[in-house]
């Protein structure tokens, strides 16, 4: 890791806030909510050029409405929004997303690696199919054969495997990253998630410029859980936020089910979690959990992301040493 020294010598966080620490250390929603709105005002105070990046999930949008409430209560500048496009969506994201940068004003950087896009696009691939190494530009193969260390002659247009997972979602984060000499990515990983999150603290130095344009990761929610999320959306971000929504909550049973005069499209929740999925990755490798909406599925005892391509899942670690979420 590059000397500490050698990051912008302004930022004065703690990097072990958070340490050895779960979401039971923070037991209710206000404890939750209290901590989240701590750590995204120091990271808008501390950070000259934090970005948000942006997925159109539930915590990135439940971070997304901290950063919103925190600059417009404390007078701090909305940081720019990233949505990493990695061309495997499903299309209901892309309308979600548009739908949402509109409403609440944000700038938004749609970030893509267009040379594998490109290549796909000119050759009519489709998720799966082949993709030479040797028709990549240099900065994709020296990715591929030097970060990577993969040793194939192809890999498949695939989001949720090591090497598209990699090009596809990584190159393209860490590229916008510096083209936008972003200082902090304020992100919404939590705890609970999975094993290689579970030991992230509130601030994370990224400073290794051998891997990716320095920067620390800046995560207020953390210390939420699957059904802490879903609580704080329907019992404070959906009321603060939606025009003639109950001010005391309320939690829908389904998209006919909302309170009368408000639609599915007024939600900051996006259709795929009305529609049953709990984890949205991409199009072709993420199946709906159960026919029920997200919330009212059984949190407690089943995995949030079984509908992810278990390849990628398995591989987290090492796609985070490499600047993956």
């Amino acid at each position: 890791m590059a000397d500490q020294a050698e990051f912008p010598e302004y930022l004065d966080v703690d990097y072990t806030d958070g340490e050895g620490e779960d979401p039971a250390d923070y037991p209710t929603i206000e404890d939750k909510v209290e901590k989240a709105i701590e750590v995204t005002r120091e990271g808008l105070e501390q950070y000259e050029n934090p970005v948000v990046m942006w997925t159109g999930g539930k915590d990135s949008t439940l971070t997304l409405y901290f950063i919103k409430e925190v600059a417009e209560e404390f007078g701090y500048d909305l940081p720019t929004a990233v949505f990493i496009d990695h061309f495997q969506h499903f299309d209901e994201i892309h309308d979600f997303v548009d739908h949402w940068a509109e409403e609440w004003d944000l700038d938004v950087v749609y970030a893509s690696n267009d040379d594998v896009g490109d290549y796909a696009k000119e050759n009519d691939l489709s998720p799966g199919d082949d993709i030479p190494i040797d028709a990549l530009n240099e900065h994709n193969q020296h990715h591929v054969r030097e970060i990577l260390e993969y040793e194939e002659d192809s890999f498949p247009f695939l989001l949720d495997t090591y090497v598209g997972n990699h090009l596809l979602k990584t190159v393209a984060l860490n590229d916008a990253l510096e083209e936008l000499g972003a200082d902090g990515v304020i992100s919404g990983v939590r705890w609970d998630e999975q094993e290689a999150r579970a030991d992230e603290t509130f601030f994370s130095e990224r400073h290794d410029p051998d891997i990716y344009p320095p920067h620390d990761r800046i995560q207020p929610i953390l210390q939420f859980d699957e059904r802490a999320v879903w609580d704080t959306f329907w019992q404070i971000v959906v009321p603060e936020t939606v025009e003639g929504y109950p001010d005391d909550g309320y939690v829908p049973e389904g998209a006919e089910d909302l309170p009368e005069g408000i639609t599915q499209e007024d939600i900051p929740v996006s259709p795929k979690y009305f529609a049953g999925f709990r984890s949205l990755g991409s199009e072709v490798s993420t199946e709906k959990s159960d026919e029920e909406p997200a919330w009212l599925q059984d949190l407690e005892s089943t995995t949030e992301r079984a509908g992810r391509a278990q390849d990628k899942e398995d591989l987290m670690e090492r796609l985070r040493d490499l600047g993956y979420m």
